[in-house]
């Protein structure tokens, strides 16, 4: 044949045209599969570690252990393999596979094939969901967020009914749109590094950073310039860029930790992976200057002193005077462990929907 690849007994596995023969007649296999089989068969004779496995054929989107056993099996039973006797693939117990029968190679040098295949056989479908799926985690992270604001922003003795029902749907109803703006651009940004080749997490993490750099800054200017337009002056140094640049890069190293090894589609796992990035992040932003939702609400409370919200009674549960540093660094990690869990334990929920297999 023209195209490279392996054989070995009565099998040819071209990598070219991504085809497994026995005798010349076509074996089904599906796209993930056969870049497992890949991965074992150019590696004849080595250990393929489990985590090898899900870096370069699921290429960091998350799958339970059952997903790679399944695909073991399958593999088994289309080259008539045995599990207790094998002359293809032996399994190394809780370390992985390696592929043991003879292999020559087929017409010219192919190379590793499995990055690149990897990267072709994640959909568009894949895409969509994941960051659909991120998206509307994002959201209902946003409106935890704002009825936590509204309960303890809703300042208004003379009218402590009506006043504070008014004040707490706003600050819902503006924090989850914020956090839905800004959940887009970071889920689909990790969704996207499906599609790239090389080491998933350097991918996730640009993603995710990516897509927060840019909602960021479109989201800051237009509330800039909208302020300006409607009440003739701006709120400040609000959260913008730089602030979803470092939270949606926190994001997307989350999701590359839920996405490998044993925890791998945990939710469990995956949720404390990405609450303890998302956490670290909050607060170095804030340490750093930084503001992120609490801490622009604090910013146009004071900057409006017409106001009806007000966030002085946090601090004051910190024995600060009003919305000081300490608050808005304890603020900042609550808002980055909802933003971070949130998102990711939706896209692990949105990846099962599409099976082990994608």
């Amino acid at each position: 044949m023209g195209s490279g690849g392996f054989r070995f007994e009565r099998f040819l596995l071209d990598t070219r045209e991504r085809r497994l023969r026995r005798d010349d007649e076509p074996v089904e296999i599906n796209g993930r599969y056969f870049d497992a089989l890949a991965l074992l068969v150019h590696e004849q004779g080595k250990l393929v570690s489990k985590d090898r496995f899900l870096e370069e054929v699921w290429r960091g989107v998350p799958v339970t252990d059952e997903a790679l056993t399944q695909c073991i099996r399958t593999l088994r039973k289309q080259l008539g393999d045995d599990a207790a006797s094998p002359r293809f693939i032996e399994t190394v117990p809780k370390h992985g596979y390696r592929f043991i029968a003879p292999v020559e190679r087929a017409g010219h040098e192919p190379g590793p094939p499995t990055q690149t295949a990897a990267a072709s056989s994640y959909s568009w479908r894949q895409f969509l969901l994941l960051g659909g799926a991120g998206m509307l985690g994002a959201g209902v992270a946003g409106i935890v967020g704002g009825l936590f604001y509204g309960f303890a922003g809703a300042s208004l003795p003379q009218q402590p009914g009506m006043g504070a029902v008014s004040v707490l749907l706003v600050l819902t109803c503006l924090t989850a749109s914020m956090a839905l703006l800004g959940g887009a651009g970071v889920s689909f940004g990790i969704a996207a590094a499906g599609f790239a080749s090389g080491r998933p997490w350097r991918w996730s993490t640009a993603g995710g950073a990516a897509g927060g750099l840019v909602v960021g800054a479109v989201v800051k200017l237009l509330g800039l310039d909208a302020f300006e337009l409607l009440f003739g002056r701006s709120p400040g140094d609000i959260t913008g860029a730089a602030e979803g640049l470092v939270l949606g890069g926190a994001v997307g190293f989350g999701f590359w930790l839920a996405s490998r090894g044993a925890n791998a589609l945990s939710l469990r796992g995956g949720v404390v992976a990405a609450a303890s990035s998302g956490a670290a992040a909050g607060i170095l932003i804030t340490v750093l200057g930084g503001r992120l939702m609490g801490g622009s609400l604090d910013l146009l409370a004071r900057r409006f002193p017409g106001s009806r919200l007000r966030l002085d009674q946090i601090g004051g549960l910190f024995g600060e005077s009003g919305f000081g540093p300490v608050s808005q660094v304890v603020t900042g990690a609550l808002e980055g462990v909802l933003f971070g869990a949130c998102i990711v334990g939706a896209m692990i929920i949105g990846r099962r929907s599409l099976g082990g297999n994608g």
